[in-house]
Formats: structure tokens, sequence, C-alpha cells
């Protein structure tokens, strides 16, 4: 195993690198000076024109600016956002990053868990008027046209019924004269949801290797402790409020990207569940007599969870893609809001710098879901 990450990581770093060299020369190769845009004002002279374009690296031939460009990235600068000027590109990210990586997480775990949960059950109940309806309904959604259906989640209950606010990321008004920052909140909110999945996963992790009667509630009671001390935090925070505004406006966007990752999941499960109950292994389980239950949840369902499992890290690693439309839709300042305007600006340093983003957590996800596999089945072995 060790001699195969190595050489999977090693692999990495070298696709990464043909990534950059061609994401930097393909946006080189467009058409028109992107600095003119930046140093089109009248009331600059030729001389101050020249002084600003070699301030931004722009009087340079592109390979000495690319090898420029590694050498900082390599130290971790990415240069300075032309459209957030003077603040640089990763400060930027460090601060958007986040935000994306929040709403994407969210939806994606609560829709493959459910998914997973109702596309096993349809297939262990193939043939039922409930398999043929959800199905139906589950090709409707995985088809939909997402912007639109976007639309209409707001138009439905943000505009008509008023549950959630119409869009983005808070409220100015209750803000106004809040005591601290918006980032900070934020953060904090973070951490809070990541600490909580930590100590649900160790408790769930401990309740799999009690009595099966008892796993159940166990799990359960569980998440009611996550809940009640996450509540109990904020209450006593002094800024509970300002993180209910946050959560207030991350609702709508998580459940309508919720809704339509659902479906796609549910359909790959069912469909992966249906070959794997067609293996000799599944009719051994039969014939020794063990119950449908234990069938289903711990011979069926672990190998059904292979392709499911590729396809969510793989889903975490391009959350840009989605985030460009949704967060577009719900006015969410994230990466895909952040590389959308920057593309429309011409703010070639940030489009990179986002691109960079896609190209780190795709890779990740692609050495993550390998490593998966042998834990998950345990016929695959790595040499």
């Amino acid at each position: 195993m060790r001699r195969y990450l190595l050489r999977r990581i090693f692999q990495n770093i070298l696709t990464f690198f043909l990534f950059l060299t061609a994401v930097y020369l393909l946006l080189d190769a467009v058409p028109g000076d992107f600095g003119d845009l930046y140093l089109s004002d009248p009331r600059l002279t030729p001389d101050e024109r020249q002084v600003l374009r070699a301030r931004l690296g722009l009087d340079k031939p592109v390979l000495e600016r690319f090898g420029i460009w590694l050498v900082n990235l390599l130290q971790g600068d990415m240069g300075i956002s032309f459209s957030n000027y003077p603040r640089k590109v990763l400060d930027v990210i460090v601060e958007r990053a986040p935000r994306t990586i929040l709403l994407f997480l969210s939806s994606t775990v609560i829709s493959y868990y459910v998914g997973f949960l109702s596309g096993k059950v349809l297939a262990w109940r193939r043939g039922g008027p409930l398999e043929y309806t959800t199905t139906i309904a589950g090709i409707a959604l995985y088809t939909v046209f997402l912007p639109w259906f976007a639309l209409m989640m707001v138009w439905l209950f943000a505009f008509t019924l008023d549950i959630f606010p119409i869009g983005k990321f808070l409220d100015p008004v209750l803000w106004r004269a809040a005591p601290v920052d918006a980032n900070y909140v934020f953060h904090r909110i973070l951490l809070t949801a990541v600490i909580g999945g930590l100590v649900l996963f160790v408790w769930l992790y401990f309740a799999q290797r009690l009595d099966p009667a008892k796993r159940r509630p166990v799990g359960w009671a569980g998440l009611v402790v996550v809940i009640v001390g996450a509540f109990l935090y904020w209450n006593t925070s002094g800024v509970g409020k300002y993180a209910l505004d946050i959560s207030h406006h991350l609702l709508l966007p998580i459940m309508t990207l919720t809704v339509v990752n659902f479906a796609g999941v549910m359909l790959l499960t069912r469909n992966s569940m249906l070959e794997t109950l067609r293996e000799d292994y599944i009719m051994a389980a039969r014939a020794k007599g063990l119950k449908d239950a234990v069938i289903r949840d711990k011979h069926a369902s672990r190998n059904a969870m292979l392709p499911v499992a590729t396809s969510f890290i793989l889903a975490l690693a391009f959350v840009l893609d989605g985030g460009v439309i949704t967060e577009s839709t719900f006015s969410w300042p994230g990466m895909g809001l952040t590389l959308l305007t920057a593309a429309q600006t011409q703010d070639v340093p940030m489009v990179i710098g986002a691109l960079v983003f896609t190209g780190v957590l795709a890779l990740t996800g692609h050495l993550v879901a390998d490593v998966l596999y042998a834990f998950l089945d345990p016929r695959i072995r790595y040499s």
C-alpha cells in the first residue's frame, strides 16, 4: 500500500504540473491583452501605463511569466487579484473557499446518505408501485435543468411563501451593528460542523460494536447529543443570532442541491444493488437462512456502495462546477461566484487561482477514492 500511495502521489504531482501549464498557457492565449482592461484609464500617461504593466508583470514573455508564477506558487503566492486589488489571490480563496465547501459538503453528505438508503430499499422491494413512482420522480429530478429548478425554489420558498431569504450571504440590516466580522462567525460555524461531524463519526464507530438491537437507538442518541451540544454552545456564545442568520441564508441552497443530487444517488444505488443481488454469495446467504435485513445491509449494500463511494468522492472534488450556477442563482459569495466574476472581468490571476483550487480537490478526490476501495472491498489489494 505504501508503494502504491507514493506512486499515486507522484502521478498526481506530475498531472497537477501539466494541468497548471495547460491552464496558464490557454488563458494567456485568449485574444486581446487583459491588462488593457485595467490600464485603459484615459488619465494615465503612456509612461504610467508602462510602469503599471511592469508592476503587473505584463511586460515579460509568457514562458518567463509562467516560470515566475510557478516559483511564487511554491512559496504560497498566486499573485494579485485584479478585480480585488490590492488583495492577493490566495487571500480571496482562503476567505471564500470555506463558504463553497460548507454549502456543497452539507448538501452532498445529506443527499448521498438519504439517496443510498432509499436506493437500496427500492432495489430490495423491486416491482412495487412505490419503486415505479420513486424511480420516475428520481429521473425527473436527475434530468432537471438546475438554473430553472433553483429559480423555482427561490420563487416558491423565498418569494411566495417567504420562508427563506431570496439570496445573499447575510442580512445587512441585522449585521449593521454586529460586534464581530461575518467571516469570524462563519469560520466558527464551519469549525462547529467539523467538530460535531467528528464526534458523531466516532460515536457511530463505537456504536457498531454494540448489540445489533442497540445500534440504532445509540446512533440517534449520538445525533441528539451533537445537536444539543451545538445549540448550547451558540446560545451562550453571544453571536448566536448572527450564526442563525447565516444558516438561514444557507438552508435554501442546501435544500435545492440536496433534492437534485439525491435523485442521481438513489438511481445509482438502485442499479448497483440490483446487480449485487444477482451474485452467488447473496444466494448463499439466503440459503443459510439469514434475515433479510442482514443480507441487505451487511452483504449486498457494502459491495453496492463501491460506485456510490466513488461518485461521492468525485462529487466533493468538483464542487466548483455546480458552484458557478448555484452560487450565481442564490448570490452566495463562494468560489463559484468568484470564478464567474473573475472570468467576466478578465481577472486572469483569480481565474487561475480558482482552477488551481479545483485541480487540487479533483486530484485529491481521485486518490482518496482509490484508497477507499481497499477498505470497502476486502478483495481489492494494492501492491
